[in-house]
């Protein structure tokens, strides 16, 4: 059977810690495959905040997923942190592709890899759009660079991400 092979950016601009909750977990007492998706979304959301941008929000339009790339490495548990790195790669007119590699905080263990493309996209017309200036201006310190990223030393809590 062939495999997908996925090849993740040498260095990544973002990184945040997600913690394996007892619903990420499937039949087989492990990280569903769904719940990748689901944790990886969530540390999208983050690091388009740090950008001063969000999903519905990037410069007078939003963003859509057109696809997705998931390569499983090794399992995860419940209670288990996650480290999610995130990297901008391959900004066009309309979008961008994001890469993820998603490793096991305390073990290094690398979990799973990723890749989603994005694209501007206005809902109330219902077509995709050119990438905005804010968007493209937001993006450009999280287009790969040569240095490697540190790992996050502290986190901000969950609040501070939802502006509570």
């Amino acid at each position: 059977m062939a495999r997908i092979k996925l090849d993740v950016p040498p260095a990544f601009a973002f990184a945040t810690e997600l913690a394996v909750r007892i619903s990420d977990v499937n039949y087989g007492n492990h990280l569903g495959n769904d719940a990748v998706l689901a944790l990886l979304h969530e540390a999208r959301l983050r690091f388009l905040h740090s950008r001063g941008l969000s999903e519905v929000e990037v410069g007078g339009c939003g963003l859509i997923m057109t696809d997705a790339v998931l390569v499983y490495k090794s399992q995860a548990a419940h209670g288990d942190v996650l480290l999610i790195q995130i990297a901008a790669q391959d900004l066009t007119a309309l979008g961008c592709d994001i890469f993820y590699l998603v490793t096991n905080r305390a073990t290094g263990a690398e979990v799973a890899r990723a890749k989603t493309g994005l694209v501007c996209y206005d809902y109330a017309r219902q077509k995709p759009v050119r990438a905005p200036e804010k968007f493209r201006d937001a993006l450009a310190s999280a287009l790969i660079s040569a240095t490697p990223l540190e790992p996050p030393t502290t986190e901000k809590s969950f609040r501070d991400y939802r502006g509570f």
